[in-house]
């Protein structure tokens, strides 16, 4: 029996080539996926990387500024000075000189004014409250306790003479 020869188009070298051709172009595309991959994990490394910095800066000036700020603050609403709160006004309670639609009442300690209580009247806000709880208040804080409007400015308050009070009272 005669051995089939080989088909002249079948040649072992152009067999091949296909093959290794198939091996080079998967070759390229692994390693353009390599590459892709490679790109993105650098690019979300980055943008990690620059949200950690801003998060570290921010916090880092935060933890600068904020207690200077609060301490500010803080000195800012300290309490007042016993000269300070004797010169605000104070009067005595009549119920007959309120409306009905008016508070009767001391917030700080939430009893109703009676007659003859000693109120004291803050400036500019005009809230009322008792004498002994309002001091009380304000020797820890310098605004009023309801509507938190600050009774002394930043630079100092103005205290009126001792003939100014005696002249108002």
């Amino acid at each position: 029996m005669a051995q089939p020869s080989p088909s002249p188009n079948l040649s072992p070298s152009l067999s091949t080539i296909p093959c290794h051709e198939s091996q080079h172009h998967q070759a390229i595309d692994f390693n353009v996926m390599v590459i892709v991959a490679a790109v993105l994990c650098a690019l979300v490394c980055a943008l990690g990387l620059n949200s950690t910095l801003q998060c570290v800066f921010q916090c880092a000036h935060r933890a600068l500024t904020g207690p200077v700020e609060w301490m500010a603050s803080r000195r800012l609403n300290s309490g007042l000075k016993k000269k300070e709160m004797v010169a605000l006004p104070t009067s005595t309670y009549a119920s007959n000189s309120s409306s009905p639609s008016s508070i009767s009442g001391c917030a700080i300690c939430l009893t109703e004014f009676s007659e003859g209580d000693q109120i004291r009247v803050l400036p500019k806000c005009n809230h009322r409250f008792h004498v002994v709880c309002i001091d009380k208040w304000l020797f820890s804080h310098s605004s009023c306790p309801t509507c938190r409007h600050r009774l002394k400015s930043i630079d100092s308050v103005s205290v009126p003479s001792l003939d100014e009070i005696i002249t108002a009272s």
